[in-house]
């Protein structure tokens, strides 16, 4: 096995790396002037097992290096390519919502079923899916950060009660509070626009002495984590600890949502970013040989 990381994977594939006890494969990656991209593996990968390490946020740019990493691999002898994505775009477009709009959940599904041999993934958001099997048509293997969040939480905050911004969030939130052994609740959400939520006010009467923990996989406007903290400020609750699995933090969300009056915001390192304090390579490294083709 031998792990390529594509720019910004760098930390998370020296962690996978010391878990494997695998090599870290030297590539380069560069813009020719007309913005085409280059790529060259400096590593020799013949006969061996690739895992390229690339979470997909800001997907478009990413993509085109990714694809030709994956096909130079497989020129050059190498018995097949594994991506390993801790966040993984497109998930949320999986239906034709408004006439003439592109399926491209589907589209991106086949797009990378047809350079990489496995996927690895973290907490992908499944909305009308069942399982990532229905979007992409090679073996793979979601993982949950749950249990992960679960131990934060337990360490980390005092008398916490979990709340999950809407009833999509209530299967998983349930289970980290579960394991956190905390109370929960989850809020009524209904989205009329990217940047337009409007979130239902949480029962909290019973829960004025606890920490409010607001749970869920992806962080990208924050406008729903925001407005239910003004609605927790006005309950008389304490400022909210603040989690999402993916800090995708669109804009200047993060510092929105640093402002509006949370104790701390938190997340998962599938996505590089300062708020990043719980650690998944542990549980990404147990799964990532578990699909290689002949372990």
């Amino acid at each position: 096995m031998i792990l390529f990381s594509l720019p910004g994977n760098e930390t998370m594939s020296q962690k996978l790396a010391k878990l494997l006890g695998a090599e870290i494969g030297e590539s380069t990656i560069r813009q020719f002037p007309d913005g085409e991209s280059y790529v060259k593996l400096n590593s020799d990968v013949k006969g061996r097992c690739v895992v390229l390490v690339c979470t997909l946020n800001e997907p478009d740019e990413k993509l085109l290096p990714l694809y030709f990493l994956s096909q130079t691999a497989k020129d050059l002898g190498a018995n097949c390519t594994c991506l390993v994505a801790p966040y993984l775009a497109y998930m949320r477009q999986d239906k034709r919502f408004q006439a003439g709009e592109g399926i491209t959940s589907t589209y991106f599904g086949k797009l990378i079923s047809s350079f990489a041999d496995t996927l690895t993934t973290v907490d992908p958001h499944l909305h009308r899916r069942s399982s990532l099997s229905e979007v992409y048509q090679i073996p793979n293997k979601v993982i949950h950060a749950a249990s992960h969040i679960s131990q934060w939480i337990k360490v980390n905050v005092e008398k916490p009660i979990l709340i999950g911004p809407d009833s999509e969030s209530a299967q998983w939130v349930s289970e980290v509070a579960k394991n956190a052994g905390a109370p929960f609740t989850v809020l009524q959400k209904i989205r009329h626009g990217d940047r337009d939520v409007e979130v239902s006010i949480p029962e909290v009467e019973n829960y004025k002495d606890h920490t409010p923990v607001l749970v869920d996989d992806i962080i990208s406007t924050a406008r729903t984590m925001i407005e239910t903290i003004g609605h927790l400020r006005k309950a008389g609750m304490k400022p909210p600890v603040c989690i999402g699995v993916h800090a995708v933090f669109a804009g200047n969300a993060y510092e929105e949502l640093m402002n509006s009056g949370a104790a701390s915001v938190v997340t998962c390192n599938t996505i590089p970013h300062k708020s990043n304090k719980i650690d998944l390579s542990d549980i990404l490294a147990k799964n990532i040989r578990d699909l290689m083709p002949n372990s």
